[in-house]
């Protein structure tokens, strides 16, 4: 259940680990529902960024955190450790390396940051709207999210070709 929570979670939010595994029950929940769109204070940058919660996610968190319990001030990843503390990073990554070679993928080629691009990636080639991407991403610059996609000259030329005018 935390896997699919975390998974769920690390596709929808599009946030660093650092920032996934630091999320609070409070930032996510309203009354005893998952809120469908959520905010947070991203540590790299300092800049809070919004993020959509779907319909399947709020299932699989919801799901987690009766199984879970706690109050809006824990984390909804606690450490093994120690239940205070949040899931590490380093233990994030390991699981997303669990996840990979369970479906036959190479983990050499995946990792936590393969799940904060995907649904920013699949949002880009749906629309070839690179504004929206950098302010899901939290992105200062727009080039910084050209280089994070990966957008190159060939990208824009098919959507050119694609614009009737």
């Amino acid at each position: 259940m935390r896997d699919r929570a975390l998974f769920d979670l690390a596709i929808d939010s599009k946030l660093r680990g650092c920032d996934l595994v630091k999320l609070k029950i409070g930032t996510l929940v309203t009354g005893r529902e998952i809120r469908a769109r959520a905010m947070v204070t991203q540590q790299k940058t300092g800049r809070p960024v919004q993020f959509e919660i779907t319909s399947d996610a709020r299932t699989s968190v919801l799901a987690w955190l009766e199984r879970r319990g706690g109050s809006v001030e824990d984390f909804v990843f606690p450490s093994r450790a120690d239940p205070n503390d949040h899931l590490s990073t380093r233990q994030y990554a390991r699981l997303v390396d669990e996840w990979v070679t369970a479906i036959g993928l190479r983990k050499e080629e995946y990792g936590t940051h393969s799940l904060r691009r995907t649904k920013a990636s699949l949002i880009y080639k749906a629309t070839g709207n690179l504004r929206a991407v950098q302010i899901l991403l939290g992105h200062t610059k727009i080039e910084n999210t050209v280089r994070y996609l990966g957008v190159d000259v060939e990208d824009a030329l098919e959507l050119a070709e694609h614009t009737e005018v």
